[in-house]
């Protein structure tokens, strides 16, 4: 693992439009299809943004995802690859006090593992 630490993360540049896709399905769970379609709106709109691994995961509340997840280590090849990720899209929810990952979850996993301060290109409504 030390050598991972030196890694640097490649970003993309904006969203992949599949993971577009993607958000609005998970935020179908927890809200209205009205209220998902202004939510993707407004993050197809929203600049791309920087916030820490270590920050997104405290915000969020959630935990980190084992090793062993096959979606985390497919981000982790592409990293070590120098591929690009697609950057996070990621909800305020004022209300809970939290941010809701819409996307990007494995992807956040994968980058923290390497480097916890690590910089997260994303997206933020």
């Amino acid at each position: 693992m030390p050598q991972e630490k030196q890694m640097t993360v490649k970003w993309l540049s904006d969203v992949e439009k599949a993971d577009f896709a993607a958000a609005k399905s998970y935020l179908g769970l927890l809200f209205d299809q009205d209220r998902v379609k202004k939510i993707v709106a407004k993050l197809k709109r929203a600049a791309v943004v920087q916030f820490q691994a270590k920050d997104i995961f405290r915000a969020s509340r959630l935990s980190l995802l084992g090793v062993s997840n096959s979606h985390v280590e497919k981000d982790r090849r592409k990293i070590r690859k120098h591929r690009g990720l697609s950057p996070l899209l990621l909800l305020r929810d004022e209300r809970n006090g939290r941010v809701v990952i819409a996307d990007g979850y494995h992807r956040l996993c994968a980058v923290y593992e390497i480097d916890e301060d690590a910089v997260i290109q994303c997206k933020i409504v």
